[in-house]
């Protein structure tokens, strides 16, 4: 047996399997701005003081160091943080990263997959390992974050030194926030309902991206994976309360957005083959009213970029029509 051939094809593998992960992060950051997503900044319209430029910079400075490879996750975490803010100057990603970052590790640590179910086990692998160390080093990330809404918890508050992995900690947290959930839970929301939504019409789009228009130097998606984007969306929204909004606003206002989200999830037009919904009078009037009543579903707009993620990977496609090299 030649060992350092086997090593070297090992070596190989991880690269590809790295770099396929970091342009299907780009990919999926760059649809999260260029479909219209009610109450959060796009390529269409600016909000909360933002533009979407700042989200594409952020998921171009993060990058580095989300698929640095060795690193552990809370170092991934901490580090991409850190670079958002060197461009962005304000929290544009911390609930992206946060998700991100195991997905990141599990590929590194299993190359070799590439599908959704395994995909998921790989995941929860991650996830089962998070340390001490990981939960400090996430615990630094966000409190330099600061996301609004942030407040202190009995057990665990993310501005003292943790004492639990970073897993264990976010269980604490579960009954509150989304992100905090989904690592108790292995992220089943997520394969369940966000990657659900995307459907057949999503991994089968890129073949008709090619010829796309680019804005801001994103390649604008074709319409069915502009629908799917949305469908993941809307089905995230309408599924649970936006953790984001109940911080700032209360449970009250977060379950009437949820229950608009559910009557537009259900619009013929986010079928396939419907025609678009994004330049809807109503539905565009819908997100101006969120932005200008300060409203933010960014919860969920972190739960559908992490959607996209994980498709991609599972079925990397759109990942290869990235403008972000």
């Amino acid at each position: 047996m030649n060992v350092g051939s086997e090593h070297n094809s090992t070596d190989h593998a991880i690269d590809v399997a790295i770099d396929r992960a970091r342009m299907a992060y780009l990919r999926a950051c760059e649809l999260d701005v260029a479909v219209r997503k009610p109450g959060n900044v796009s390529l269409a319209s600016a909000g909360h003081g933002m533009q979407a430029q700042q989200f594409i910079d952020s998921a171009r400075a993060s990058a580095a160091s989300l698929f640095a490879r060795g690193a552990c996750v809370g170092e991934r975490i901490e580090s991409a943080i850190d670079a958002t803010w060197a461009v962005a100057g304000c929290n544009t990603n911390l609930g992206i990263v946060l998700l991100c970052a195991p997905v990141a590790v599990a590929v590194e640590r299993y190359p070799q997959t590439s599908s959704v179910p395994a995909l998921r086990d790989a995941v929860e692998s991650v996830l089962a390992s998070l340390d001490v160390d990981d939960a400090r080093a996430a615990y630094r990330a966000i409190a330099k974050a600061h996301p609004g809404g942030l407040g202190s918890a009995p057990r665990e508050d993310v501005h003292s030194a943790p004492t639990v992995g970073l897993r264990s900690a976010m269980a604490l947290a579960a009954d509150r926030d989304a992100i905090a959930r989904l690592y108790r839970d292995g992220y089943a929301d997520l394969f369940d309902t966000g990657v659900a939504a995307l459907g057949d019409e999503f991994r089968a789009g890129d073949a008709r991206e090619s010829a796309q228009p680019t804005v801001g130097g994103v390649v604008m998606p074709t319409a069915s994976v502009g629908r799917a984007v949305l469908r993941a969306y809307l089905s995230l929204l309408a599924h649970a309360v936006d953790s984001h909004i109940v911080r700032k606003r209360g449970s009250a206002v977060a379950h009437t957005v949820m229950e608009v989200a559910a009557r537009w999830q259900m619009d013929p037009r986010l079928a396939e083959s419907g025609s678009g919904l994004d330049a809807d009078p109503a539905f565009v009037e819908w997100d101006q009213s969120l932005k200008g009543n300060g409203l933010n579903p960014g919860t969920t707009a972190d739960l559908t970029v992490a959607s996209l993620f994980l498709a991609l990977i599972a079925q990397p496609l759109l990942a290869r029509r990235s403008g972000a090299a």
